[in-house]
């Protein structure tokens, strides 16, 4: 279990990431910073926030980016999605995880992008 600090965490009971096996479920991670429990009005500057929460749960889980096999995005409005995809690229253009991007409420109103992952880690 990787757990990244976030006070939803505690308060909704789950866990940043889980490890099963060689698997590894990283949990819809948004754009706070859970050190200073901010985020940006910015739905890039999220993505960006967002991709460098997942990276570390990733890292703690031992693996990376290049281990991500599926991608969901999940965002309230798609027209915020194509400016994101510049950031997203950086991170997966090369490794083409199976990716899904669907149109949803989230949770916070502040919160423009929700991004989940599924990865494999090449040794258990």
């Amino acid at each position: 279990m990787v757990l990244s600090g976030s006070v939803f965490e505690e308060q909704i009971g789950y866990a940043r990431a889980v490890v099963d096996g060689d698997r590894v479920y990283v949990s819809g991670t948004t754009g706070f910073d859970y050190a200073t429990m901010t985020i940006s009005d910015d739905v890039v500057e999220q993505a960006e926030q967002c991709l460098r929460n997942i990276g570390a749960a990733l890292a703690e889980a031992g693996c990376g980016f290049a281990d991500v096999v599926r991608v969901r995005y999940l965002l309230p409005d798609r027209a915020d999605f194509e400016p994101c995809w510049p950031a997203l690229r950086r991170c997966f253009g090369q490794v083409r995880p199976a990716a899904t991007m669907m149109v949803c409420g989230l949770a916070d109103p502040r919160m423009k992008i929700e991004i989940e992952v599924d990865a494999r880690r090449r040794s258990a």
